[in-house]
């Protein structure tokens, strides 16, 4: 089944101008802006610029150059940031939530770039 987009999900009019972001960072295909509710000290949202729904939406019908862009730029937001572990950051969590079970609240893929204290497990164990 085709991914249906929803061209007023609080993102695509962020996109369009329509409801203002705090941005951190802007390319040709992404955008990373602050999270209006952070859930750590350091909360950026990285979206493409294109009417992605998931992870997977993206993978399978993006571009290369859209590809590309969107991974750097949460490469270029880490540094930013100063969250690297390779460059003696203490870490961040990387998410993307997909589909009710995944509990998605807005149908444009984006990934949260959280930092700045301990995050503990992502899930507890089904145990």
């Amino acid at each position: 089944m085709a991914y249906a987009y929803d061209t007023e999900n609080i993102f695509a009019k962020i996109l369009r101008g329509e409801i203002p972001c705090n941005k951190v960072m802007e390319t040709e295909h992404s955008l990373a802006f602050q999270d209006i509710r952070p859930q750590a000290p350091q909360h950026v949202l990285v979206i493409p610029k294109g009417p992605y729904v998931t992870f997977d939406h993206f993978g399978l019908e993006a571009s290369d150059a859209e590809k590309a862009d969107f991974v750097t730029l949460i490469g270029k937001v880490c540094a930013e940031l100063g969250v690297q572990p390779g460059e003696g950051g203490a870490g961040y969590r990387a998410i993307s939530n997909a589909g009710e079970d995944g509990v998605q609240e807005v149908p444009h893929l984006h990934v949260h770039i959280l930092a700045g204290r301990m995050l503990g497990r992502m899930v507890q164990s089904a145990d």
